[in-house]
């Protein structure tokens, strides 16, 4: 495994709200307070389709440069659904924005390039396999 996308996640006080960690980085996650949370920061379903919007936007501009693409910004929007407990994600619509003086075909070419390659999306796409261990600890 990879040290770069290695995360930790600390639940903070009694919970729900957690801090989690990536190196030097640290985001707030949390419940909505009609869900039991305190509404303080990211859920897993928002975090979920803000790693596919950041994805998005990252490779956007990494595949911009390898093309000679200038980009003036980008914009992306992905939307889902958590329709029950324990369900799975409704289908997933990505929204793209990109604002480039490129021509139409050129942004076109440079936006199918990363649909094929951004990789949060291909693993969702590809149900990358999730393995989990578990221990438990008691209090001190």
């Amino acid at each position: 495994m990879s040290e770069a996308y290695r995360v930790r996640l600390r639940s903070l006080g009694d919970g729900p709200t957690a801090l989690g960690e990536a190196g030097p980085f640290t985001l707030v996650t949390d419940r909505p307070t009609a869900a039991g949370g305190r509404g303080l920061g990211f859920n897993g379903g928002q975090l979920l389709y803000l790693s596919i919007a950041a994805c998005w936007s990252n490779d956007l501009y990494r595949e911009a440069a390898t093309m000679g693409i200038e980009l003036d910004g980008v914009e992306i929007t992905v939307d889902g659904d958590f329709p029950s407990r324990g369900s799975g994600s409704t289908p997933i619509s990505v929204d793209v924005v990109v604002r480039s003086a490129a021509s139409d075909g050129r942004v076109r070419a440079l936006i199918a390039e990363v649909e094929r390659v951004a990789e949060i999306p291909r693993a969702i796409r590809d149900a990358t396999p999730i393995g989990v261990t578990a221990a438990v600890e008691r209090p001190a």
